[in-house]
């Protein structure tokens, strides 16, 4: 596939200040966050861009890994610098950390963030999400009927489910918020795996969702997301006490 290569020779400013490479930064991610540099755009090389900025290839070098890290850019060895939109990567990467910094009770706030926002979700999908989308959940609710005592292909499909949910709301803010939490999703996922009967528990809220969602039963569809993250909640409080 074919990809633009941005024409931005002299339009950068010399950069004077002792942390070179942050500046360099912010000169590239202002352009990305502008939308003048878009996704798939090829940034200019190391060499053009160390003489554009009037600045090291040491410089930029650390510029373009600190745009990586933030979701911004792809390096890829070989095929240059890619911007790429990458603000669910981001949001993800931020969302670990606070995990890390803060563990203590995170379980049970996740559980709390999906009751606020997943009712919700369900319902504007019973409003909104198209055949192929609904057929895309009832496919992931197939998959975790078939791999019910294989945790790693059950959560995978688990997690499918419900970003065809959020995909069926048709708001790009909504999709993004679901791909930046499923990481937490996916261990959450794993931490009730194992006790007794939850993923058999869990399929039969599935179906009660995709059955309200594809006879587009908006209340239905809500009251249906409400009672699989009450047992959600019961599950985790079940697994903790297990571990302990």
């Amino acid at each position: 596939m074919h990809r633009r290569i941005s024409k931005l020779e002299n339009n950068y400013t010399p950069i004077q200040s002792s942390k070179v490479f942050e500046q360099i930064a912010q000169q590239i991610e202002k352009r990305i966050l502008s939308g003048e540099l878009q996704n798939g755009d090829r940034l200019p090389t190391e060499r053009e861009l160390s003489q554009q900025f009037h600045a090291s290839r040491t410089a930029v070098r650390e510029a373009m890994k600190t745009l990586a890290q933030r979701g911004l850019v792809d390096m890829r060895p070989g095929r240059g610098t890619i911007v790429i939109d990458g603000t669910s990567q981001a949001m993800r990467h931020s969302m670990g950390l606070m995990m890390k910094v803060g563990q203590a009770g995170s379980s049970e706030n996740l559980v709390e963030l999906r009751e606020i926002i997943e009712p919700e979700i369900a319902a504007l999908a019973a409003v909104r999400a198209t055949n192929e989308q609904i057929a895309g959940m009832r496919k992931a609710v197939e998959v975790m009927d078939t791999h019910i005592h294989e945790a790693d292909a059950y959560i995978a499909a688990d997690n499918d489910f419900h970003r065809a949910l959020a995909t069926g709301t048709q708001n790009i803010l909504i999709l993004t918020l679901i791909d930046s939490i499923v990481d937490l999703l996916s261990e959450q996922r794993k931490l009730i795996f194992s006790t007794n009967g939850a993923p058999e528990r869990g399929q039969i809220h599935h179906k009660r969702i995709l059955e309200s969602v594809t006879s587009h039963d908006v209340e239905a569809a809500r009251e249906a997301m409400r009672a699989h993250l009450q047992q959600v909640r019961e599950d985790v409080k079940n697994s903790t006490i297990l571990k302990k």
